[in-house]
């Protein structure tokens, strides 16, 4: 008899994904449209709807019986309160779901224990767990797409900080943004201009001639040869670059993960990108590793899953001989 499983859910703007969880392999993924516009309780009932969905197709797939004990781990947009499952602030592309007690929200819906994380700090537990930073003793995972985001995890334990805001990378200063708007209304950050509506709004600003949509697009024109394109790419990796070797300096983890959309660039961004790093830092933190990370979309499902880690240890491991 199967113990223990986990509905592992990432909730982001557009879509709510989830999928179960068991002995650590990831199964009957689900997704459906986030009602962003419909305020939180549509927000919580979609949740509802995809978790009792995974639930559903994992127990008439492994047999009625088979599993006795449901956990939910969610990674979630906006910042997130771990220890009361909160919404502590969240952007507008979420209405009302600042504030939001998603645990306790979902625990009247289902019945169902729930434990939240930002969802970025979802996708760099699930680095650590899973992906590029499996087995490393403490990584920072960098999430450069949209946003720039991350998480910084130590001796397995993820560092949320003060008021559950740590790993807002993108607000960090760097020279090349100087009196550049951030989108959380100053400026000079390096969201302003790394992140990827930046590089999109840079090349647009710079006589960029090609009609794009999104920094993939982009991305096939700068390896088409287009100088432009090239140009932005390589200013926004050498601004991120830069910004993470002075957190390489500081933090030393022992090796710095970069995920999202912009990491799919190839080398025209991430040569500039290491070039920036290595001249950061200092001589007892160089040759400090930098990787692509590994699982995609599925990090913070995995991350999520692994926020009942303990529980399913302690289950495991008291359960009685069958």
């Amino acid at each position: 008899m199967t113990s223990a499983a986990i509905v592992a859910v990432d909730v982001g703007g557009t879509k709510i994904r989830a999928g179960c969880v068991i002995d650590g392999v990831l199964d009957h993924l689900l997704q459906v449209p986030t009602p962003a516009r419909a305020g939180s309780s549509a927000i919580l009932d979609s949740i509802a709807e995809v978790v009792r969905g995974v639930i559903r197709d994992t127990e008439e797939s492994l047999g009625a019986g088979m599993v006795h004990r449901w956990r939910v781990g969610i990674g979630s947009a906006g910042v997130i309160d771990p220890e009361s499952g909160t919404v502590v602030s969240a952007t507008d592309s979420l209405v009302g779901w600042a504030g939001t007690q998603v645990s306790a929200g979902l625990n009247d819906r289902l019945g169902l224990e729930t434990r939240v994380v930002n969802d970025v700090h979802a996708h760099a537990l699930g680095e650590s767990c899973a992906g590029a930073a499996r087995g490393s003793r403490s990584s920072l995972l960098v999430a450069a797409g949209t946003g720039i985001g991350g998480g910084f995890i130590t001796g397995g334990r993820l560092l949320t900080g003060r008021n559950s805001a740590a790993g807002h990378i993108g607000h960090l200063p760097v020279a090349a943004a100087q009196g550049l708007p951030c989108p959380c209304g100053s400026e000079g950050h390096v969201e302003a201009i790394a992140s990827g509506p930046a590089v999109l709004g840079a090349y647009r600003q710079n006589g960029g001639s090609a009609e794009v949509s999104s920094t993939r697009e982009l991305t096939e024109v700068a390896h088409s040869g287009d100088v432009i394109a090239n140009e932005v790419f390589a200013q926004a990796g050498a601004a991120l670059g830069s910004v993470l070797g002075g957190l390489a300096n500081v933090l030393s983890p022992d090796v710095i993960v970069i995920g999202g959309g912009l990491a799919g660039s190839g080398e025209l961004w991430w040569r500039p990108l290491r070039q920036a790093f290595d001249r950061e830092l200092i001589p007892a933190v160089s040759g400090l590793a930098l990787r692509q990370a590994q699982l995609g979309q599925d990090a913070a499902l995995i991350g999520a899953a692994s926020l009942w880690s303990d529980e399913m240890t302690r289950t495991l491991t008291s359960k009685e001989p069958q």
